[in-house]
């Protein structure tokens, strides 16, 4: 379940949504050792919406990168 709060992410790079990632989790740790049962589900919540976006713009640079490359002559199997 993604966060409803957070905003639209397009225009972050993936270095910046790792950093967010890293920077939630450490979050996610203290608010699990306090015992703080809400604000742990909002983390993981706010972590999903960023994991997403995350994985979402690493696709799209692996689709570019991959889409014109031909590899007829690495890859033979017979």
């Amino acid at each position: 379940m993604e966060h409803p709060l957070i905003g639209n992410l397009d225009e972050l790079t993936e270095e910046q949504l790792s950093a967010r990632i890293n920077e939630l989790n450490n979050k996610l740790g203290i608010a699990a050792r306090s015992g703080n049962g809400h604000l742990c589900n909002q983390l993981r919540m706010a972590i999903e919406t960023y994991q997403s976006k995350y994985r979402q713009k690493v696709q799209e640079n692996m689709a570019k990168h991959v889409k014109g490359t031909n590899f007829d002559d690495k890859i033979n199997i017979k």
